[in-house]
């Protein structure tokens, strides 16, 4: 399989996002998204989502997190099962398996901690060309 071209803030969002810097991949995200008129534009605003759902999430704010949790999926599942190289069902499975706890807790304010082992990552698929190719 080729590698793909994809926009370099996307790519550089990705890699903010899977180093757990989701603060810093939600800003680039946002960038793009903010240039973007096309039909990507809602897939951006749900990655957006999903970033600061994760960010709420490690920072103890649950409330937060379920709310941008449930949110980024309205922009998600339209674009299901791939998009720009995400493979949308996997992604949101493991966004499912991190969030289980705060979905399922019924306490106002619950006092729930990330679990590291199920933070998502994102893998590109065809993956990412290099500036030589």
């Amino acid at each position: 399989m080729s590698a793909a071209p994809y926009n370099p803030l996307y790519l550089q969002g990705i890699d903010y996002f899977n180093a757990c810097d989701f603060f810093e991949s939600h800003e680039v995200w946002e960038e793009l998204w903010s240039e973007e008129f096309g039909p990507s534009r809602r897939f951006y605003q749900g990655l957006i989502q999903a970033a600061v759902a994760l960010h709420h999430f490690g920072n103890g704010n649950i409330r937060g997190a379920r709310k941008l949790n449930v949110g980024c999926r309205a922009y998600l599942d339209d674009y299901r099962p791939k998009h720009q190289g995400l493979d949308l069902e996997q992604f949101l499975g493991q966004l499912d398996r991190c969030f289980a706890g705060v979905m399922q807790s019924t306490d106002e304010f619950p006092q729930l901690e990330i679990d590291a082992e199920l933070i998502p990552e994102i893998h590109l698929d065809p993956p990412p060309s290099g500036p030589d190719d």
